[in-house]
């Protein structure tokens, strides 16, 4: 209970944040943005009708075309972002103005609103809704990767937008779109991202006490043979977080300047695998 309490305040806060960079930034500049919201901000512009309302519409809609793809726990988040998105969105469109009229300012800070309120959302174990939803069908059905889908949608949306917003409008947009998946990525990831390091040493026992009584983490010992030599070898790998690698990598040197050290980048950790 205590972690779904928590997942659905930063969902909260996510949706206050997205909708603060769509009413106070994007909308009062006469920008856009990719998927669902995208075509909401373009419905405000051409019909006058409200963002929070299509939000919740059109959401809603794909959720109930799309809720087989999903297990109960992401449908109740999906559920709650939508509600919340648009409650804000409903709230701040009464009370969003103009901040800046400088163009490039409102498109950059508009990707960082929306990618961090976005990113929260995400990383609470949410949804955006919307062409995610359409993603995930695609994927079902096509083999599509939801990645894929969702750039594809994104795309869709904001060359339509250029003929509401017009080519240089839609080209800022492109800009918001860019900064706000790179912020998406750097709180999902880059606030706890790991690192798995290989190595390869001739001293594998000394390396591995080190590092388990230094940084008291827990290291895999793989059996291993040299490829030319045929010597067989202890490989010790190991998932750090990436500012631990520092005090890794000088507890290796201490011990053997020679060995061989492999770095690269951990997408998904899951204790359990069902």
């Amino acid at each position: 209970m205590k972690k779904w309490i928590q997942d659905l305040g930063l969902i909260l806060i996510g949706s206050l944040i997205f909708a603060v960079g769509i009413n106070y930034f994007i909308i009062p500049n006469l920008l856009s943005e990719g998927g669902v919201i995208g075509l909401t901000v373009i419905l405000h512009y051409v019909f006058g009708w409200s963002p929070g309302l299509m939000n919740f519409l059109l959401n809603i809609a794909l959720l109930a075309l799309g809720f087989k793809f999903f297990n109960r726990r992401t449908i109740i988040y999906t559920l709650f972002t939508i509600g919340s998105s648009s409650l804000f969105l409903y709230i701040t469109e009464r009370t969003g103005k103009l901040i800046t009229e400088d163009t490039l300012l409102a498109a950059i800070f508009a990707g960082l609103l929306v990618g961090g309120g976005i990113g929260l959302i995400f990383r609470a174990g949410g949804t955006s809704g919307g062409t995610t939803i359409l993603a995930r069908i695609a994927h079902q059905l096509w083999g599509l990767s939801v990645g894929k889908g969702i750039l594809a949608m994104d795309i869709i949306v904001i060359l339509g937008s250029v003929f509401v917003i017009g080519l240089n409008k839609a080209m800022y947009t492109l800009i918001v779109v860019y900064i706000g998946a790179k912020v998406i990525d750097f709180i999902t990831e880059g606030l706890d991202e790991r690192i798995a390091v290989l190595i390869v040493s001739s001293s594998p026992d000394l390396v591995l006490k080190e590092i388990t009584s230094k940084l008291s983490k827990g290291i895999t010992v793989l059996e291993g043979r040299g490829g030319y030599s045929g010597d067989q070898k202890e490989v010790l790998y190991i998932v750090i977080n990436k500012h631990e690698f520092i005090q890794v990598k000088n507890i290796i040197k201490d011990i053997d300047q020679k060995a061989y050290v492999t770095v690269h980048h951990v997408h998904e950790m899951a204790a359990e695998v069902r």
